[in-house]
């Protein structure tokens, strides 16, 4: 049986962790140095005492507003066709509802409509999680957002350049005519119908001089998490995708699991990067599921990259990982080191940007 002076000792531990853990809440955690996204969504649940669903959708407005490295918002990150379309998520982590958005058209707030799918859709005890394209444009329309162009100078002038310099890099192979050559229109390539001044498709698939280089300034996401002081969790992303790339397509920053996974019983994650290749694994479900299972955060995060490593040597990505007594860490795969913001404490407070070295640099 324990002495009176270890039982003592043991409660004061369990005060001073607790002591701790308050300290920490409520807390903001995104993906990049986006320090104004992130002081914004801490703003708001420290001043504006606002709930963490607005705390994220104020944080990833932010981003959304000051177009982030060109990889958020508005006028970045052209497809072929030199139109930018937007993708967002928003997952509440106590009720388990999600609401999300992607190649939304034409509205410039994709944090803010998502929101609406969250919270405006219901058929019998379900709620919608993801509207896409022209009907998430009139979805949003409907909720009160003004349709407007996301062209703007820079994106004319990327996709002009990109044209210009024969539609290099693309996302194409497999297809006639080549296109590390050639802007299309293409065809797949079938059967022994292959002229022979065109690549086999194993020369396609061997060659890397046309394929997209994925780094911060060319597919990128903010991803946010936010506990309040209850410990309530939410997590969430807003990006305009990868550049260059083929009309209609999605990466993983609006799917739940994928781009971002919240349960306030446990914490979220949130990633970035190659979301084509990272969507297929759903880091940010294991990275939760891995504290479930008592991992750390940065342990989780990592050991998320790891499976997708496995496959893909050369991805690059990256993941914020919170639990709900906010304790918080990050990973990163295929880059030197990873910047993530964070700003914690329940007074206004400076945001931190903090870095971590991958484990895997891409040669």
């Amino acid at each position: 049986m324990a002495s009176p002076r270890r039982i003592l000792l043991l409660v004061a531990a369990v005060l001073i962790q607790a002591h701790r853990t308050d300290q920490a809440l409520p807390l903001v955690i995104n993906t990049w140095a986006f320090t104004n996204a992130t002081l914004r969504a801490h703003q708001w649940l420290v001043v504006g005492e606002a709930g963490p669903i607005d705390a994220l959708v104020e944080g990833c407005s932010v981003c959304e507003r000051e177009q982030c490295d060109g990889t958020v918002g508005y006028g970045g990150s052209p497809d072929e066709n030199g139109e930018t379309t937007l993708d967002a998520m928003i997952m509440d982590g106590s009720t388990m509802n999600i609401g999300a958005v992607a190649a939304m058209r034409d509205v410039k707030h994709a944090a803010a409509v998502a929101r609406h799918v969250l919270e405006n859709t219901k058929h019998e005890n379900t709620k919608h999680t993801l509207l896409v394209g022209d009907r998430a444009t009139e979805f949003a329309v409907q909720m009160g957002f003004k349709r407007e162009s996301l062209e703007t100078e820079r994106s004319k002038e990327m996709w002009e350049q990109w044209k210009n310099n024969h539609c290099q890099p693309n996302f194409w192979q497999n297809v006639i005519p080549s296109p590390s050559m050639s802007c299309g229109p293409y065809e797949p390539i079938t059967g022994n119908a292959i002229p022979q001044n065109h690549w086999t498709s194993n020369e396609l698939n061997e060659d890397a001089d046309h394929a997209p280089l994925f780094n911060r300034f060319n597919h990128d996401t903010i991803g946010m998490i936010v506990i309040d002081a209850e410990g309530h969790v939410v997590a969430g992303t807003s990006t305009n995708g990868a550049c260059n790339k083929i009309p209609g397509r999605v990466g993983d920053s609006p799917i739940p699991g994928s781009g971002a996974y919240a349960d306030s019983t446990v914490g979220a994650a949130a990633a970035t990067g190659d979301g084509d290749i990272m969507m297929r694994f759903m880091p940010s479900l294991l990275a939760v599921e891995g504290l479930r299972r008592g991992l750390s955060p940065v342990q989780a995060g990592e050991t998320a990259l790891a499976r997708i490593a496995v496959h893909y040597p050369k991805f690059v990505g990256g993941i914020v990982v919170a639990s709900s007594d906010g304790q918080y860490g990050a990973a990163c795969h295929g880059m030197d080191e990873f910047p993530y913001s964070v700003a914690e404490g329940s007074k206004e407070t400076e945001v931190v940007v903090k870095k971590v070295k991958c484990r895997t640099k891409r040669r």
